[in-house]
């Protein structure tokens, strides 16, 4: 027999969803807290703080009325937060998020935003926990919150790769679902980026522009995002009949320095590409110094594509175009899985990947015509 608390808990989950779809904003529409600090010029947690009024932080009044004014014009309401009847007002029992780092990198934290907003839709919170991969921590943190009554579990990864997944999670009695990661028996619901696409789509830009010399640097080729992303990158040259060049292929290690030693390498060639994919913004950092030491204009001279989407591509000059990577909405894909799963027995499940938005900017141009031609 189902225990009650699970038919209530995919109840509630399923009847949240069917209002989202009745007359809600899909999530992936919804203004967020990062929307507001884009336009309001400021970190996240600054608004953060402004929005939730935290007491005992010091935010000037300009900062104040800049937040609010952008969180007016985006029509921000915040996480939908129904009102609870004194009788469901007792604590609810929370969803964990095992990660094996955290404080490391900040896609985590976006996953963990997505997530804690869309547990709350449900009426449920969401506990965070660093595990590191230690074999004698991990198991002790999952027996922890199974004693504390979650009613799921998500088990998370910073860098995308194949798990082993403990064993302690297959025999967890709540639903569990992989974020960021994934296990080759595909016994839990998964979701992670669709990285292929992304280099597809990156390299596509270039070629929309008119493109036809493309290269690539990119990440370390034994990481699964770095070897996705060149397959991206390969299948949209096939795609369009441009003829693969491996000399205009550079395998970088996603630093700064990086990508400028890789841009010299390339523009130092014969016949030069006219257009550069970085597999990630910091090695777009350091291919617009070496472009820039060259004597060569972005776009003019060559075209620049990033990926990641990090602060400082909003602030290069010319802005960088660069991807988006869906790690917020990755969170929330993972907990409308994890309650929609409670009480099922699946044991095989489809890999989902998300997509990654292209964000147009400025470092984008068609090509200069050949001295010459018409």
């Amino acid at each position: 027999m189902e225990p009650l608390s699970n038919k209530s808990a995919k109840s509630k989950a399923s009847s949240h969803r069917k209002a989202d779809a009745a007359g809600g904003h899909p999530a992936s529409n919804r203004v967020t807290m990062t929307d507001i600090a884009r336009l309001a010029g400021c970190s996240q947690s600054t608004v953060s703080i402004v929005l939730n009024n935290t007491p005992g932080i010091h935010i000037s009044a300009e900062t104040r009325e800049r937040v609010m004014e952008a969180a007016s014009k985006l029509k921000y309401h915040g996480p939908r937060r129904r009102r609870l009847r004194k009788a469901e007002a007792a604590p609810r029992y929370p969803i964990a998020i095992l990660f094996d780092q955290i404080a490391s990198s900040p896609e985590p934290v976006q996953s963990m935003d997505g997530a804690r907003d869309e547990a709350w839709k449900s009426g449920y919170i969401v506990g965070s926990y660093q595990t590191s991969n230690d074999r004698m921590v991990e198991p002790q943190t999952i027996a922890t919150v199974l004693d504390l009554g979650v009613v799921a579990i998500i088990y998370g990864t910073v860098m995308t790769r194949e798990v082993t997944v403990p064993a302690e999670l297959y025999e967890a009695g709540v639903p569990v679902v992989l974020l960021n990661c994934f296990s080759r028996d595909r016994r839990f619901p998964t979701v992670i980026p669709g990285e292929v696409a992304g280099g597809r789509t990156a390299t596509d830009a270039l070629i929309s522009a008119g493109h036809r010399r493309i290269a690539h640097i990119t990440g370390e080729i034994w990481m699964d995002a770095a070897n996705d992303r060149l397959k991206g990158y390969q299948q949209a040259l096939e795609a369009a009949d441009i003829v693969f060049d491996d000399s205009l292929v550079l395998e970088g290690n996603w630093q700064t320095s990086a990508g400028y030693e890789k841009t010299r390498d390339l523009m130092a060639m014969e016949d030069p590409p006219t257009a550069i994919f970085c597999s990630n913004d910091r090695m777009a950092v350091g291919c617009y110094e070496a472009l820039k030491e060259l004597g060569l204009r972005i776009p003019d001279d060559v075209s620049v594509v990033g990926y990641d989407d990090e602060e400082v591509s909003r602030h290069l000059s010319p802005p960088l175009t660069t991807l988006v990577l869906p790690h917020r909405e990755m969170g929330r894909w993972a907990v409308d899985k994890a309650l929609s799963s409670i009480g099922t027995t699946a044991t095989r499940h489809h890999l989902v990947k998300l997509e990654c938005p292209l964000v147009e900017r400025e470092s984008i141009k068609p090509p200069r015509s050949p001295a010459g031609s018409a």
